[in-house]
Protein backbone atom coordinates (compact mmCIF):
# COMPACT_ATOMS: atom_id res chain seq x y z
CA UNK A 1 0.00 0.00 0.00
CA UNK A 2 1.54 3.46 -1.25
CA UNK A 3 0.70 5.60 1.76
CA UNK A 4 2.04 8.30 0.07
CA UNK A 5 -0.67 7.73 -2.67
CA UNK A 6 -3.25 8.00 0.04
CA UNK A 7 -1.44 11.12 1.85
CA UNK A 8 -1.87 12.99 -1.32
CA UNK A 9 -5.82 11.82 -1.80
CA UNK A 10 -6.80 12.99 1.78
CA UNK A 11 -4.54 16.38 1.87
CA UNK A 12 -5.23 17.93 -1.55
CA UNK A 13 -7.17 20.86 -2.53
CA UNK A 14 -9.43 18.63 -3.83
CA UNK A 15 -9.34 15.72 -1.84
CA UNK A 16 -11.26 12.68 -2.15
CA UNK A 17 -13.32 10.04 0.62
CA UNK A 18 -11.61 6.50 0.38
CA UNK A 19 -13.34 3.54 -0.16
CA UNK A 20 -14.40 1.36 2.57
CA UNK A 21 -11.98 -1.33 1.74
CA UNK A 22 -9.48 1.54 1.37
CA UNK A 23 -10.21 2.58 4.43
CA UNK A 24 -10.02 -0.81 5.89
CA UNK A 25 -6.59 -1.87 5.11
CA UNK A 26 -4.95 1.53 5.57
CA UNK A 27 -6.68 1.45 9.45
CA UNK A 28 -6.02 -2.33 9.52
CA UNK A 29 -2.16 -1.51 9.14
CA UNK A 30 -2.72 1.15 11.51
CA UNK A 31 -3.80 -0.85 14.34
CA UNK A 32 -0.82 -3.12 13.33
CA UNK A 33 1.69 -0.71 13.69
CA UNK A 34 2.98 -0.89 9.91
CA UNK A 35 3.34 2.68 9.05
CA UNK A 36 6.08 5.06 10.09
CA UNK A 37 5.28 7.80 12.63
CA UNK A 38 5.52 10.76 10.25
CA UNK A 39 3.14 8.78 7.50
CA UNK A 40 0.67 7.99 10.68
CA UNK A 41 0.20 11.37 11.94
CA UNK A 42 -0.08 13.08 9.12
CA UNK A 43 -2.71 10.55 7.76
CA UNK A 44 -5.00 10.68 10.87
CA UNK A 45 -5.14 15.07 10.11
CA UNK A 46 -5.55 14.52 6.91
CA UNK A 47 -8.57 12.76 7.49
CA UNK A 48 -9.85 14.98 10.14
CA UNK A 49 -9.52 18.16 8.52
CA UNK A 50 -11.18 16.18 5.53
CA UNK A 51 -13.80 15.39 7.79
CA UNK A 52 -14.14 11.32 7.78
CA UNK A 53 -17.09 9.65 5.49
CA UNK A 54 -19.11 7.21 6.21
CA UNK A 55 -17.42 4.24 3.78
CA UNK A 56 -13.63 5.41 5.83
CA UNK A 57 -15.61 4.94 9.63
CA UNK A 58 -17.34 1.59 8.29
CA UNK A 59 -13.86 0.42 6.49
CA UNK A 60 -12.19 1.39 9.90
CA UNK A 61 -14.73 -0.37 12.29
CA UNK A 62 -14.17 -3.57 10.33
CA UNK A 63 -10.55 -3.33 10.81
CA UNK A 64 -11.08 -2.80 14.69
CA UNK A 65 -13.52 -5.18 14.73
CA UNK A 66 -11.45 -8.00 13.55
CA UNK A 67 -8.44 -7.18 15.74
CA UNK A 68 -10.81 -7.15 18.87
CA UNK A 69 -10.57 -9.75 21.88
CA UNK A 70 -13.78 -11.29 22.42
CA UNK A 71 -15.55 -11.70 25.79
CA UNK A 72 -17.85 -14.75 26.77
CA UNK A 73 -21.89 -13.74 26.56
CA UNK A 74 -23.44 -14.00 29.90
CA UNK A 75 -27.18 -15.81 30.21
CA UNK A 76 -28.04 -11.89 29.72
CA UNK A 77 -26.97 -9.61 26.92
CA UNK A 78 -24.77 -6.79 28.00
CA UNK A 79 -24.97 -2.92 27.65
CA UNK A 80 -21.88 -1.42 26.11
CA UNK A 81 -21.20 1.97 26.60
CA UNK A 82 -18.03 3.18 24.96
CA UNK A 83 -16.51 6.36 26.84
CA UNK A 84 -13.84 8.32 25.13
CA UNK A 85 -15.05 11.68 25.56
CA UNK A 86 -14.67 12.83 29.33
CA UNK A 87 -16.12 16.10 30.73
CA UNK A 88 -15.14 18.98 30.81
CA UNK A 89 -18.09 21.64 31.10
CA UNK A 90 -20.55 19.44 32.99
CA UNK A 91 -20.08 16.40 34.77
CA UNK A 92 -20.12 12.68 33.59
CA UNK A 93 -22.88 10.86 34.33
CA UNK A 94 -21.60 7.71 32.14
CA UNK A 95 -21.29 6.05 35.60
CA UNK A 96 -24.86 7.03 36.69
CA UNK A 97 -26.55 5.15 33.66
CA UNK A 98 -24.13 2.41 33.98
CA UNK A 99 -25.47 1.68 37.63
CA UNK A 100 -29.32 2.34 36.94
CA UNK A 101 -29.39 -0.07 34.37
CA UNK A 102 -27.57 -2.54 36.66
CA UNK A 103 -30.26 -1.57 38.99
CA UNK A 104 -32.15 -3.96 36.55
CA UNK A 105 -29.64 -6.34 37.06
CA UNK A 106 -28.99 -5.87 33.65
CA UNK A 107 -24.61 -6.29 32.92
CA UNK A 108 -23.07 -3.23 31.86
CA UNK A 109 -19.25 -2.68 29.97
CA UNK A 110 -17.76 0.31 29.94
CA UNK A 111 -14.78 -0.08 27.87
CA UNK A 112 -12.40 3.21 26.81
CA UNK A 113 -9.12 4.77 27.98
CA UNK A 114 -7.21 5.44 31.62
CA UNK A 115 -6.31 9.08 30.47
CA UNK A 116 -9.00 11.45 30.54
CA UNK A 117 -6.44 13.91 28.59
CA UNK A 118 -7.16 16.96 30.39
CA UNK A 119 -11.15 16.34 31.11
CA UNK A 120 -13.10 13.95 33.48
CA UNK A 121 -12.97 10.46 32.18
CA UNK A 122 -15.05 8.26 33.53
CA UNK A 123 -12.39 5.95 34.96
CA UNK A 124 -12.12 8.19 37.27
CA UNK A 125 -15.65 8.81 38.14
CA UNK A 126 -15.75 5.06 38.91
CA UNK A 127 -12.38 5.61 41.12
CA UNK A 128 -13.99 7.47 43.51
CA UNK A 129 -17.43 5.26 43.45
CA UNK A 130 -14.96 2.38 44.16
CA UNK A 131 -15.18 0.58 41.01
CA UNK A 132 -11.45 -0.33 39.72
CA UNK A 133 -11.23 -0.82 36.28
CA UNK A 134 -9.95 -4.35 35.24
CA UNK A 135 -6.64 -5.79 33.66
CA UNK A 136 -7.68 -8.78 31.69
CA UNK A 137 -10.57 -10.20 29.64
CA UNK A 138 -11.13 -13.21 31.73
CA UNK A 139 -11.58 -10.59 35.02
CA UNK A 140 -13.89 -8.55 33.14
CA UNK A 141 -15.98 -11.58 32.31
CA UNK A 142 -15.54 -12.42 36.58
CA UNK A 143 -17.14 -8.58 37.29
CA UNK A 144 -19.74 -8.84 34.59
CA UNK A 145 -21.21 -11.91 36.55
CA UNK A 146 -20.21 -11.28 40.00
CA UNK A 147 -20.95 -7.21 40.11
CA UNK A 148 -23.01 -6.25 36.73
CA UNK A 149 -20.74 -3.86 35.85
CA UNK A 150 -16.84 -3.53 34.67
CA UNK A 151 -14.88 -0.56 33.67
CA UNK A 152 -12.55 -2.36 30.80
CA UNK A 153 -9.36 -0.45 29.60
CA UNK A 154 -9.53 -0.42 25.41
CA UNK A 155 -6.24 -2.01 25.70
CA UNK A 156 -7.45 -5.02 26.94
CA UNK A 157 -9.41 -4.80 24.15
CA UNK A 158 -7.60 -3.65 21.29
CA UNK A 159 -4.00 -2.81 21.64
CA UNK A 160 -3.26 -1.27 18.22
CA UNK A 161 -6.63 0.88 18.93
CA UNK A 162 -4.97 1.80 22.35
CA UNK A 163 -1.46 2.86 20.64
CA UNK A 164 -3.77 4.93 18.08
CA UNK A 165 -5.59 6.99 20.58
CA UNK A 166 -2.63 7.70 22.68
CA UNK A 167 -1.14 9.66 19.86
CA UNK A 168 -3.83 12.15 20.75
CA UNK A 169 -1.38 14.05 23.42
CA UNK A 170 1.17 14.39 20.56
CA UNK A 171 -1.26 15.36 17.65
CA UNK A 172 -3.23 17.78 19.97
CA UNK A 173 -6.90 16.51 18.33
CA UNK A 174 -8.56 13.23 18.60
CA UNK A 175 -8.93 11.73 14.86
CA UNK A 176 -10.52 8.65 12.99
CA UNK A 177 -9.65 6.70 15.74
CA UNK A 178 -11.38 7.80 18.35
CA UNK A 179 -14.83 7.13 16.16
CA UNK A 180 -14.16 3.80 15.74
CA UNK A 181 -13.32 2.88 19.15
CA UNK A 182 -17.22 4.20 19.75
CA UNK A 183 -18.74 1.22 17.33
CA UNK A 184 -16.02 -1.24 18.96
CA UNK A 185 -18.40 -4.22 20.47
CA UNK A 186 -16.44 -7.38 22.35
CA UNK A 187 -19.31 -9.57 22.52
CA UNK A 188 -20.30 -12.54 20.11
CA UNK A 189 -23.79 -11.76 21.11
CA UNK A 190 -26.15 -9.87 18.76
CA UNK A 191 -28.79 -8.99 21.99
CA UNK A 192 -26.11 -7.19 23.14
CA UNK A 193 -26.75 -3.19 23.35
CA UNK A 194 -24.36 -0.38 22.36
CA UNK A 195 -25.00 3.07 23.64
CA UNK A 196 -23.49 5.45 20.68
CA UNK A 197 -23.17 8.88 21.93
CA UNK A 198 -21.96 11.33 18.85
CA UNK A 199 -20.04 15.20 19.19
CA UNK A 200 -21.73 16.57 15.91
CA UNK A 201 -24.68 15.88 13.45
CA UNK A 202 -22.86 14.77 10.47
CA UNK A 203 -20.77 12.17 13.28
CA UNK A 204 -23.94 10.87 14.50
CA UNK A 205 -25.66 10.29 10.92
CA UNK A 206 -22.36 8.17 9.97
CA UNK A 207 -22.78 6.25 13.13
CA UNK A 208 -26.30 5.65 12.12
CA UNK A 209 -25.16 4.75 8.39
CA UNK A 210 -23.05 2.33 9.87
CA UNK A 211 -25.17 0.26 12.17
CA UNK A 212 -27.89 0.27 9.27
CA UNK A 213 -25.96 -0.74 7.27
CA UNK A 214 -24.44 -3.56 9.59
CA UNK A 215 -27.28 -4.58 11.62
CA UNK A 216 -26.07 -4.12 14.72
CA UNK A 217 -28.20 -3.27 18.21
CA UNK A 218 -27.19 0.12 19.21
CA UNK A 219 -28.96 3.23 20.41
CA UNK A 220 -27.43 6.00 19.21
CA UNK A 221 -27.65 10.04 20.42
CA UNK A 222 -26.46 13.11 20.61
CA UNK A 223 -23.98 12.48 23.73
CA UNK A 224 -22.94 15.24 26.01
CA UNK A 225 -18.73 15.68 25.26
CA UNK A 226 -19.05 12.76 23.18
CA UNK A 227 -20.13 10.51 26.44
CA UNK A 228 -22.78 8.05 25.70
CA UNK A 229 -25.70 9.94 28.02
CA UNK A 230 -28.03 12.58 27.27
CA UNK A 231 -27.17 15.99 27.83
CA UNK A 232 -29.34 16.35 31.66
CA UNK A 233 -30.83 19.84 30.49
CA UNK A 234 -31.81 19.02 27.11
CA UNK A 235 -33.12 15.88 25.99
CA UNK A 236 -31.91 14.84 22.42
CA UNK A 237 -33.55 12.34 20.37
CA UNK A 238 -32.90 8.96 21.04
CA UNK A 239 -32.87 6.33 17.97
CA UNK A 240 -33.08 2.41 18.39
CA UNK A 241 -31.06 0.83 15.81
CA UNK A 242 -31.76 -3.06 14.62
CA UNK A 243 -32.19 -5.06 12.27
CA UNK A 244 -31.48 -2.54 9.98
CA UNK A 245 -34.28 -0.80 10.75
CA UNK A 246 -34.49 2.68 12.65
CA UNK A 247 -36.98 3.52 15.64
CA UNK A 248 -36.81 6.86 16.94
CA UNK A 249 -37.65 6.57 20.66
CA UNK A 250 -37.25 10.05 21.98
CA UNK A 251 -37.45 13.17 20.05
CA UNK A 252 -35.09 15.82 20.59
CA UNK A 253 -36.74 18.36 23.44
CA UNK A 254 -37.37 22.02 22.29
CA UNK A 255 -37.58 25.02 23.70
CA UNK A 256 -35.24 25.77 26.47
CA UNK A 257 -32.95 23.82 28.50
CA UNK A 258 -34.43 21.74 31.03
CA UNK A 259 -33.13 22.35 34.67
CA UNK A 260 -30.87 19.31 36.21
CA UNK A 261 -31.59 19.89 39.56
CA UNK A 262 -29.10 21.04 41.91
CA UNK A 263 -25.74 20.53 40.32
CA UNK A 264 -22.63 19.51 42.19
CA UNK A 265 -20.01 21.48 43.45
CA UNK A 266 -17.56 21.23 40.64
CA UNK A 267 -16.76 18.99 37.74
CA UNK A 268 -14.10 16.73 39.39
CA UNK A 269 -14.49 13.20 39.85
CA UNK A 270 -14.89 13.21 43.41
CA UNK A 271 -17.87 15.93 43.13
CA UNK A 272 -19.19 13.78 40.04
CA UNK A 273 -19.32 10.55 42.05
CA UNK A 274 -21.33 12.25 45.14
CA UNK A 275 -23.82 13.56 43.10
CA UNK A 276 -24.40 10.05 41.48
CA UNK A 277 -24.62 8.49 44.87
CA UNK A 278 -26.82 11.25 45.97
CA UNK A 279 -29.27 10.66 43.15
CA UNK A 280 -29.26 6.86 43.67
CA UNK A 281 -30.22 7.49 47.41
CA UNK A 282 -32.84 9.62 46.12
CA UNK A 283 -31.34 12.16 47.90
CA UNK A 284 -31.17 14.66 44.64
CA UNK A 285 -33.21 14.34 41.39
CA UNK A 286 -31.81 12.23 38.46
CA UNK A 287 -32.14 14.25 35.09
CA UNK A 288 -35.48 13.83 33.06
CA UNK A 289 -33.40 13.36 30.01
CA UNK A 290 -31.02 10.57 31.28
CA UNK A 291 -34.68 8.76 32.68
CA UNK A 292 -35.48 8.84 29.21
CA UNK A 293 -32.32 7.10 28.35
CA UNK A 294 -32.62 4.30 30.60
CA UNK A 295 -35.88 3.48 29.12
CA UNK A 296 -34.67 3.21 25.91
CA UNK A 297 -32.11 1.26 27.24
CA UNK A 298 -34.64 -1.34 28.86
CA UNK A 299 -36.41 -1.30 25.41
CA UNK A 300 -33.40 -1.80 23.55
CA UNK A 301 -31.47 -4.46 25.28
CA UNK A 302 -35.29 -6.05 25.68
CA UNK A 303 -35.95 -5.97 29.40
CA UNK A 304 -39.07 -5.51 28.24
CA UNK A 305 -40.87 -5.71 24.51
CA UNK A 306 -42.93 -2.27 24.92
CA UNK A 307 -41.55 0.73 25.31
CA UNK A 308 -44.71 2.12 27.16
CA UNK A 309 -43.75 -0.16 29.56
CA UNK A 310 -40.22 0.54 29.69
CA UNK A 311 -40.78 3.96 30.76
CA UNK A 312 -43.76 2.55 33.11
CA UNK A 313 -40.77 0.45 34.90
CA UNK A 314 -38.51 3.21 35.05
CA UNK A 315 -41.19 5.76 36.33
CA UNK A 316 -42.10 3.66 39.12
CA UNK A 317 -38.14 3.00 40.17
CA UNK A 318 -37.55 6.57 40.05
CA UNK A 319 -40.09 7.66 41.47
CA UNK A 320 -39.96 5.48 44.85
CA UNK A 321 -36.49 7.07 44.79
CA UNK A 322 -38.30 10.47 44.90
CA UNK A 323 -40.37 9.37 47.51
CA UNK A 324 -37.79 8.46 49.68
CA UNK A 325 -35.90 12.30 49.21
CA UNK A 326 -39.26 13.60 50.25
CA UNK A 327 -39.55 11.61 53.32
CA UNK A 328 -36.68 12.44 54.50
CA UNK A 329 -37.23 16.13 54.02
Amino acid sequence: MSYTRLLKAVAAAESRHLGQEEARSLFAAMLDGGIPDLELGALLLALRLKGEHADELGGAAEALAARTARLAAGEKPAVVLPSYGGAREFPNLTPLLALLLRRFEIPVLIHGELDGHGRVASAYVLRELGIMPVATLARAEEALARDGLVFLPVGALAPGLAGLLALRSRLGVRHLGHQAAKLLQPFDDARALTVIGATHADRLERFRQICLAQQRRALVLMGTEGEPFADPRHRPEIDFLHGGRQHVLFRAENGSFSHPGTLPAGLDAAATARWIEAMLAGDAPIPTPVVNQLACCLYGIGYVDDMNQAKAIVAVEVGMLAQRRLRAA
